[in-house]
């Protein structure tokens, strides 16, 4: 008899061998602890989750509205194509919607278009310290990784993209370069003439996927507006989310503007109702609504000042950031701090992962949020960290 364990589980265990290489090799995402595991594993109650660089306003009140009366036709499938979503974003950037393709998340547009244009033998270019999701994407299609060095922690984007490095690595195998901007988890962005340098310099038939998930809340004057280089650069994709200024973590829906050629080609590796109705309907009402993107804007601002200069003072090191998290040095082995902020009922992100030991990003919350934060800090730098 077969079953789950002894020979059958062993002999079953072969198949593993015929994954495609690149996935057997891949070590899952993992993503900021929820809240109800904390309380689970902590026993703690009154928690705090500053980890997911989540908008802590919660959504946009015209989205979630529109998400509940979308719920009452939970038992009809989505529209497949999200017509009135696509129309809603192309007449928001005043895009033709034939540029336009939506994901399940920002997320799952990045692994789109690894699907769409790498394979065995092509390479991918991003930045060291950025978005953890770009090797995961290139390394699932087996494509090789030319992971380019960051800037020196004594630039004036600490940890930032070095643009022109980026465009040097491109070879004739490359077929995507991923730009974070501003970077995930370095708070960094490429300012106008740096991206538009780049651009310049990296041949039209390599894709460069400008990732501007966190682009609503960029109030650097020379932040670049992408979307008029469209026409000059056929090869420039745009990814954008709903699920951090808007509010819309949960329904995951995220979008890419592009030339009408790649959002074809995006559009034939999508699947058909990769964004539920809900979502559509929310991320409909959020576009549209201005005053949440403002306030918003205005709370991190403040609260981006609040945590950077309360940390320095603490003595951690805490760059400039134009996102909504910081991206903090606590000069000693950051995993004992973040253990021991748990204890307390408050999850940050502690980056290991992404070759930074020594560091911890922190989302930006409420004042209230932040405060508390400071003060578990203080509370650690007063006594010992177990």
């Amino acid at each position: 008899m077969s079953g789950a364990g002894g020979k059958g589980a062993a002999a079953g265990n072969r198949f593993l061998a015929r994954a495609a290489a690149g996935v057997r090799e891949l070590a899952p995402y993992v993503p900021g602890k929820p809240l109800a595991e904390l309380e689970r594993e902590y026993g703690v109650t009154d928690t705090l989750k500053l980890a997911s660089n989540e908008n802590p306003l919660g959504p946009s009140p015209a989205g979630a509205a529109a998400a509940r009366a979308a719920a009452a036709d939970l038992a009809l499938y989505p529209d497949g194509a999200a017509f009135d979503l696509k129309a809603a974003i192309a007449a928001h950037h005043g895009v033709d919607p034939a540029m336009v393709t939506v994901g399940n998340g920002s997320n799952e547009l990045l692994v789109l278009l690894a699907e769409a244009f790498l394979e065995p033998g092509t390479a991918a270019v991003y930045a060291q310290f950025s978005f953890a999701v770009y090797a995961l994407a290139v390394q699932a299609t087996g494509a090789d990784a030319i992971v380019v060095p960051a800037r020196p922690a004594g630039s004036q984007q600490p940890w930032g993209h070095d643009a022109a490095a980026l465009g040097a690595a491109v070879t004739p195998a490359t077929r995507l370069v991923f730009v974070a901007n501003p970077n995930n988890p370095t708070g960094t962005y490429l300012n106008d003439g740096e991206l538009r340098a780049l651009l310049d310099a990296i041949p039209r038939d390599v894709i460069v996927v400008v990732d501007e998930a966190y682009a609503e809340y960029v109030t650097a004057p020379d932040y670049p507006d992408t979307l008029p280089w469209l026409a000059a650069f056929p090869n420039l994709v745009i990814a954008r989310t709903f699920s951090k200024i808007h509010g819309l973590a949960a329904l995951r829906a995220g979008y890419a503007i592009s030339h009408p050629d790649v959002a074809d080609l995006l559009n034939r590796v999508r699947q058909p109702f990769n964004v539920n109705s809900v979502a559509q309907a929310a991320a409909i009402a959020a576009l549209a609504d201005a005053e949440h993107v403002a306030r918003s804007r205005q709370v991190n601002a403040r609260g981006l000042r609040q945590l950077t200069e309360g940390l320095q003072a603490l003595g951690w090191s805490v760059p400039p950031s134009v996102g909504n998290f910081v991206l903090a040095d606590t000069g000693r082995p950051a995993l004992p701090v973040y253990e021991a902020l748990l204890r307390r009922g408050i999850i940050v992100r502690p980056l290991g992962n992404y070759g930074l030991p020594n560091h911890l990003r922190i989302t930006v919350g409420l004042p209230e949020q932040n405060a508390r934060l400071l003060a578990a800090v203080r509370a650690l730098q007063e006594g010992t960290v177990p």
